[in-house]
Parts: structure tokens; sequence; C-alpha cells
């Protein structure tokens, strides 16, 4: 089992226990999870002003300012509580940016979006782990597989997050990658054989 696969419990102690290098460490196991549920919903539209890595960090800087009211000790109560901050930011930039002002619903339901989006995660993820002892030893399902994802080529990434969590059908996501369907298609089977190998199981 790989040093990332066991929720760093010592680093959650000493960043509460006010140790700051600890909790930069703590945070960094988030990253790609993080740029995962950012890039996931922010929309194309507004990803040209609102780079989905510049979200990440501004959350891990309020993470870490605001690490003190951080009160849980598990690692999916440490997710909940970054999702939080991440979907308050999200919905700041992406109503600065939009420049209508509009589409209130999208901002005051983001934060059950991006829950959706992690819950996704999880059942992408599932057929991969092969058994209940399995899932108990590793760490949490969606950071394992945002870990891989981010290990992935950009394209396979684009297409898994359009046609696995943003739920496109293959002609929408098509048009979105500027490619046929039937190229689509393939390039979805490719990059879930990719990612299963990531994942170090059977291809989903």
């Amino acid at each position: 089992m790989s040093a990332n696969s066991v929720f760093p419990l010592g680093w959650l102690l000493r960043a509460q226990g006010g140790d700051q290098a600890a909790v930069g460490k703590l945070l960094e196991q988030y990253r790609n999870y993080l740029q995962l549920l950012a890039r996931t919903m922010i929309g194309a539209s507004v990803r040209a002003r609102v780079a989905p890595s510049d979200v990440v960090q501004e959350t891990f800087l309020d993470a870490v300012r605001g690490f003190d009211q951080f009160k849980g000790g598990t690692e999916r109560e440490l997710m909940a509580w970054l999702r939080q901050i991440l979907a308050r930011n999200v919905t700041d930039q992406v109503r600065a940016h939009r420049a209508d002002g509009r589409d209130a619903r999208r901002e005051e339901s983001l934060e059950d979006m991006l829950e959706r989006s992690s819950q996704s995660l999880h059942e992408v993820l599932a057929a991969s782990i092969s058994s209940p002892s399995a899932q108990a030893a590793r760490r949490e399902q969606s950071l394992l597989f945002a870990d891989a994802l981010a290990r992935l080529p950009e394209d396979y990434r684009d297409v898994i997050i359009y046609r696995n969590l943003r739920g496109l059908k293959f002609e929408e996501v098509a048009e979105a990658m500027g490619r046929s369907s039937g190229a689509v298609r393939m390039l979805w089977a490719r990059a879930l054989e990719r990612l299963a190998r990531e994942l170090g199981g059977t291809a989903i």
C-alpha cells in the first residue's frame, strides 16, 4: 500500500495543534480532488476567465487561515469542509465573471451540485474496489479517483469529466471537444481502460 493510501491522521493532529507546516502538507493531499470538483462545476464559458487551479488555491488560502474552525477528526469530514469553502469560492467567482449577473438558481444550488459531483466520483470508482475489506483499507474513494484522473492525459481527463461527471451524451461531448461522436466513444473507452490501470482494478 502506498504512502497515500492511508489518511495522514498525524498531520491532521499536528495541524489542529497549530503546526502550520502540517496544515500545508495535509491540504496538499486534496489538491487533485478539489481541482476535479472545480473543473467539473465551472462551465466552459466561465473557465476562460476563472481557472479552476486559481479557485483551488484560494480555497487552500482560506482553509489555512481558518483551519482552527475545522473541528472534525475524519477524512470525510475534512473533505466536506473543504468542499464548502470551494463551493463558496466557485459561487463568488462565477457570479463575478457572469456578465448578466443572473442564474441565481445555479448559484444557490452550487454546493448541492458539488456534493453530487463528489458522489459521482464514488460511483465511478466503485467497480475498481475489489472487496469490502479493500474498501476499508483505502482512503476515501473519490480522493483516489481524483488522484488517478490527474495522472491521465488531458483529453482522457476531459472525456471522463464530460461523460461520467457531467453526464453529457456522446454527441454533446463530441461538440464540446471538437471531435466526432465515434472518435469520442473510442477515446472514452481508452480513457476508462487507462484509468482502471491507474487504479489497479478492472475496466469500469
